[in-house]
């Protein structure tokens, strides 16, 4: 560098102070950060252009997994770690999982008519059994509260819409991070999957 001007010098030692003396972000999230996933289905391509799609969505609470292992347990004790004081798994963490369609998806041979659908999920050691409900929801939790559902607290089966088996697959690798999303879309339906650790359940829908 001794054939360098003084200038050109004293910007690169400038510039490296400057990415080595970076501040901290501050990141300032919940324990389990909400999440989302999204999909079109029924429409169709015009040139470059996606006319007439129909949204269905998914929000969720991402739990993580920060060390736990087998997260999902085993035996007389498999699902107590995920959800160990609640009936039914809310499928995440803190408010209820929804999923909301502007389709109709047969699921098993269940139809949902279009709207917004609490989604649940019954773990057993032989397999998980994904429950729609349209129970009606807290819109904050209240501990006194004894009818509206917040996450899966106070859940009533009186109001599923849905019950089905989910396919279930052990993963190559560990999910951190519960994962809800949609996976093999075609045109006309795909399959709707949740996974965490190294389990994952899906079950295949049709929309129209």
């Amino acid at each position: 560098m001794r054939n360098l001007p003084a200038w050109i010098i004293a910007a690169l030692v400038a510039s490296t102070v400057g990415v080595v003396a970076q501040a901290r972000p501050d990141i300032k999230l919940p324990a389990s950060p909400r999440g989302s996933a999204a999909i079109q289905v029924l429409g169709a391509y015009e040139k470059d252009r996606y006319v007439n799609g129909q949204w269905i969505t998914v929000d969720y609470g991402r739990p993580i997994l920060r060390g736990r292992q087998n997260i999902f347990g085993s035996g007389a004790d498999y699902g107590k770690i995920a959800n160990p004081d609640a009936p039914i798994w809310r499928a995440g963490a803190n408010d209820s999982t929804q999923l909301a369609t502007q389709a109709s998806l047969t699921i098993g041979g269940t139809t949902l008519r279009p709207g917004v659908y609490n989604v649940l999920v019954d773990l057993k050691a032989a397999g998980w059994t994904l429950v729609m409900s349209t129970q009606p929801l807290q819109p904050k939790y209240n501990p006194n509260e004894k009818v509206l559902m917040y996450g899966a607290y106070n859940y009533d089966p009186k109001h599923d819409v849905l019950r089905v088996q989910m396919r279930m697959s052990t993963l190559d690798m560990s999910l951190e991070q519960l994962t809800i999303g949609f996976s093999d879309v075609r045109k006309d339906g795909g399959s709707f999957f949740i996974a965490w650790d190294k389990t994952m359940g899906a079950v295949e829908f049709t929309a129209k």
